[in-house]
C-alpha cells in the first residue's frame, strides 16, 4: 500500500474547511473548571437569574470574565432559567367585595354554572351543573333546551332534601357566593 502526500490547501478544500483551523489545537483554561463550579453554584442559590446577571455576580466575586465565556459555559452545562409561573386567579371581584370563600369541608360551598352547547342540528341545548367545591362532586345536571331561574331554585331545593343545606351556594356566572338559608338565587 502506498501512502500519497497530499497538500495541507488540497485536504482543506476538498473537506470544506479553513486552513487556519488546522494550525492550533484549542486548549482549554486552566481556572474553567473551578469557574463551571462556581458558576452552577450561583445559578442554584438564584434560580431566577440568567447568565448576564450570574456573571455580573461572578465579577462581583473577583473573577475576570465576560458575559460571552460565561454563556458558552452556561449553554455547555444545560442552564436555563425556568419559566415563570402563572400568577394565580384573582381572589377578589370587581365591585369591591372581600377574598372569595374557600371550601374547608364536604358540603361548604355549592357551585352551578350553566353550560350550552348545540345538537347535530344546530338547535341549542343547556345544562345545569352543581358541584361540591371541596369533592369536586357533580352534585346534579339538569338538561334541558331552556333552563331559566325556577329551573334553579328546583335543582337546589330537590338537592338541600337530599343532601342537606350548604354553607354557601356561589352562582359561577356571577362570581358571588348566595348565602342559602337567608337568600334565594
Amino acid at each position: 500500500m502506498t501512502v500519497t502526500k497530499l497538500s495541507e490547501r488540497r485536504v482543506c478544500r476538498a473537506l470544506g474547511q479553513h486552513r487556519s483551523t488546522q494550525r492550533q489545537v484549542p486548549r482549554g483554561r486552566d481556572d474553567e473548571e473551578q469557574l463551571t463550579a462556581d458558576l452552577i453554584e450561583l445559578a442554584r442559590q438564584y434560580g431566577r437569574y440568567g447568565y448576564r446577571k450570574i456573571a455580573a455576580l461572578l465579577r462581583d466575586t473577583g473573577w475576570v470574565v465576560n458575559d460571552k465565556r460565561v454563556e458558552r459555559i452556561w449553554r455547555r452545562e444545560g442552564l436555563k432559567v425556568p419559566a415563570k409561573q402563572p400568577k394565580r386567579g384573582r381572589l377578589w371581584l370587581n365591585d369591591g367585595s372581600c377574598v372569595r370563600l374557600r371550601p374547608e369541608r364536604p358540603n361548604h360551598v355549592w357551585s352551578y354554572d350553566f353550560v350550552e352547547d348545540r345538537t347535530h342540528d344546530g338547535r341549542k341545548i343547556r345544562m345545569l351543573n352543581v358541584i361540591d367545591e371541596f369533592t369536586h362532586e357533580c352534585l346534579s345536571i339538569r338538561v334541558a333546551r331552556r333552563l331559566n331561574s325556577t329551573d334553579v331554585i328546583d335543582v337546589l331545593s330537590d338537592l338541600f332534601v337530599l343532601r342537606g343545606v350548604p354553607g354557601h351556594v356561589r352562582s359561577e356566572f356571577e362570581g358571588s357566593a348566595i348565602d342559602p338559608v337567608n337568600r334565594w338565587p
